[in-house]
């Protein structure tokens, strides 16, 4: 059994449920998306305190089940408009599992800036927040600990979702502390700041009771083991997700100078010093930690402390996503640049993804040179300060790009389109055009599946494959880099739920899992009025050869959603005889 906290902030009063079984298990983005359908909430204004706000841990949370303890974050977003789901690692969700706490919304809206302090002998308080307002994460964290104690998690809505800017994430302890895991996408801290929250503070406790202890604990053995026997996996540990651009810049998809070019160097010519293998020796000869867990007890430990020229630490984590949209798109070929802007980003709470797309657009529209750091920490101070301009690229991408009238704006839905050019990885070009979570590249991502040579049935089927497990492994609070190894032992994770929670599951429930919340997150978008123009690139896309390759899209968005649909349809369906 786990409660489940239902916060009325404008009554400051608190209603707990019981749960039990699989209302345990269906978490994390499915729950988000069941909660938003039931309620109605696709016509209320994203800023509107009708809109709630979820915070969901998965049936895993509160043990050391490798990379399982994610909290995921939704609402209908004030950036697309439609359905979001933002998922971060950190030690949030173990300590909602510590208090036997599945999850909690936040209904209306505080009268006043608040810190909600969830106590581990089950008292929720209210407490004053004006201390920390306007101060950056890390300042606000320090103040935090100092008078909540050492052993708590924080989740915290940073300077700029204060003043409900568009670029807002929410920020989570990670396993030292840092508030630097962010649910970031979306403007979900946006709409935490719409609500006066300021931070959730929760005690850290111990491991919750299970149905079966020693077999959950054997599942959690035989489960890091696969983990750390798979070569894939080793990739991450030992080098990170910064492995990405290596490979991206190799086959030209990496976004460069706002999506101009696929590549940043000709490798034969000269290294990468923006790809994981560069950082990794780099970083490592001056001290810093490549094999980092973001998550407690996570053996993949793909995260980073990425150290500067004298053994400093300059910021962590460096991950692809910061390096392709942050970095080469902005113009940057130096690490210790990104390095420093992604430590700013951090402080302010903001996704990384969208604010370099929109410094890329402000650079494309002539505002600063492709390159320009000292523009770059310009820009993250005036939107850290709210001033006139800040809040106006603090709206993001397409919202920058339609005021500065620019027409190579990299946008689906109007959320920045991840780091990985559709002309070129284009089965997730095909996921982030035909999700309902906008242009979002974990919502199924294949990288490396060649191409040449399939059709858009082929093609969308693959995607579609994607969606479906990772729908299942955000909603059970894992991380997706785990599925080479969840995805063929379900027979695994069926058995350590059931041993965890007393239910009876078949391997069958991952997939079942994954299709109904994609049917949900799409029934959602149809009633707040998606059409399949939201799912269209921009034209650029499509008339734009990308050097070096010179490959255009392909795929237009009525193609896409077509076979989408039946695959949807199918799966919903019946088989009948």
């Amino acid at each position: 059994m786990r409660l489940y906290l239902h916060i009325d902030l404008a009554g400051k009063t608190i209603a707990a449920t019981e749960i039990i079984g699989e209302d345990i298990v269906n978490a994390g983005r499915h729950l988000i998306a069941s909660t938003l359908v039931q309620r109605g909430i696709a016509s209320v204004d994203p800023l509107a305190a009708e809109n709630p706000l979820i915070f969901s841990a998965g049936p895993f949370a509160g043990t050391n089940f490798s990379n399982a303890n994610r909290t995921s974050v939704g609402c209908k977003s004030p950036l697309t408009g439609g359905i979001k789901e933002a998922n971060a690692g950190g030690t949030f969700a173990l300590a909602l599992g510590h208090l036997g706490i599945a999850g909690l919304t936040l209904d209306n809206a505080a009268e006043e800036w608040t810190v909600i302090h969830i106590a581990k002998d089950g008292n929720v308080h209210f407490d004053c927040a004006d201390a920390y307002l306007g101060k950056g994460n890390f300042e606000v964290a320090a103040l935090l600990h100092e008078k909540y104690g050492r052993k708590v998690s924080l989740a915290l809505c940073g300077p700029v979702g204060e003043y409900q800017g568009l670029l807002a994430g929410i920020s989570f302890s990670d396993t030292e502390r840092r508030p630097s895991r962010l649910a970031a996408r979306g403007g979900v801290g946006a709409v935490m700041g719409s609500k006066r929250v300021k931070a959730i503070v929760v005690d850290m406790d111990k491991m919750p009771i299970l149905h079966e202890r020693k077999k959950v604990m054997q599942a959690v053995r035989e489960y890091a083991g696969k983990l750390n026997a798979h070569d894939i996996i080793a990739t991450f540990k030992n080098i990170g997700t910064a492995s990405m651009a290596d490979y991206t810049n190799h086959t030209g998809g990496l976004p460069v100078r706002n999506f101009s070019v696929g590549h940043l160097v000709d490798t034969d010519v000269e290294p990468l010093k923006m790809g994981g293998d560069y950082i990794n020796t780099l970083n490592t000869r001056r001290g810093g930690q490549q094999s980092h867990a973001c998550m407690p007890g996570c053996v993949i430990q793909c995260s980073n402390v990425y150290m500067d020229a004298d053994g400093n630490e300059l910021v962590s984590p460096i991950e692809y996503e910061t390096i392709g949209l942050m970095g080469t798109n902005c113009g940057l070929s130096d690490p210790d640049d990104l390095a420093r802007v992604n430590a700013i980003a951090n402080d302010l709470g903001v996704d990384s993804i969208e604010t370099g797309a929109t410094i890329g657009v402000l650079m494309e529209a002539g505002v600063a040179e492709f390159g320009d750091l000292g523009f770059m920490v310009d820009v993250l101070e005036q939107i850290g300060k709210g001033t006139e301009q800040g809040r106006l690229w603090a709206r993001g991408t397409a919202r920058t790009g339609i005021h500065y009238d620019v027409k190579r704006v990299p946008v689906i839905k109007q959320q920045a389109i991840s780091a990985y050019d559709p002309r070129i990885v284009e089965v997730t070009g095909i996921t982030m055009m035909s999700t309902p979570q906008g242009a979002d590249h974990t919502a199924g991502n294949v990288p490396h599946m060649d191409c040449r040579g399939k059709s858009v049935d082929e093609l969308v089927a693959a995607s579609y494959e994607a969606q479906v497990v990772t729908a299942a492994a955000d909603s059970l609070g894992l991380c997706v880099f785990g599925r080479f190894v969840t995805d063929t032992n379900l027979q695994l994770i069926a058995d350590a739920i059931n041993n965890a929670h007393g239910t009876k599951l078949e391997p069958s429930f991952y997939r079942a899992l994954g299709e109904e919340t994609l049917r949900l997150e799409h029934e959602f978008n149809d009633a707040a009025g998606f059409s399949s123009m939201d799912d269209e690139l921009p034209s650029f896309f499509y008339d734009e050869a990308l050097p070096p390759t010179r490959k255009k899209a392909r795929f237009h968005s009525q193609d896409i959603k077509r076979t989408m649909d039946r695959l949807l349809r199918s799966k919903a369906e019946p088989e009948t005889l």
